[in-house]
């Protein structure tokens, strides 16, 4: 029940990182390698009114929006989130569909200041999820 109140709630881009992302709680290769971690990742889009944080908790993963404005509010303080992407939505939409998705693509965008990464650690997590 709580599931499913959790995806009524979800809009805008949690309604598409959730998507895409929530099927891997189904897949056994996916809770054998996260079994242990526990990371906190926020997407926020710059030209948006949400963030979305993904939550991977010792073999599940689940999305929650949250409200960029105040930035208060996507704080790592307030959200706790072990690591940060911002970037304008045309560029997660690129890179959640498998588009634009290597790690050279994405020092390519770091690069021309399209993504702003911090944690980068907990953000190659995001790679790794879209290969599975």
């Amino acid at each position: 029940m709580v599931e499913e109140e959790k995806k009524k709630k979800l809009r805008g881009l949690a309604k598409i990182v959730s998507k895409e992302i929530e099927p891997l709680n189904s897949y056994d290769k996916f809770k054998e390698r996260y079994k242990d971690t526990e990371v906190k990742i926020l997407l926020n889009l710059k030209d948006g009114k949400e963030a979305v944080l993904i939550v991977i908790d010792k073999g599940t993963i689940y999305v929650e929006g949250i409200k960029n404005n105040p930035k208060a509010n996507i704080k790592k303080k307030n959200a706790g989130w072990d690591g940060l992407l911002e970037a304008k939505f045309q560029v997660f939409v690129d890179i959640l569909t498998g588009g634009d998705i290597s790690v050279a693509s994405v020092v390519k965008k770091i690069l021309f200041r399209q993504v702003k990464i911090r944690g980068i650690k907990s953000v190659l997590i995001l790679l790794e999820l879209f290969s599975i």
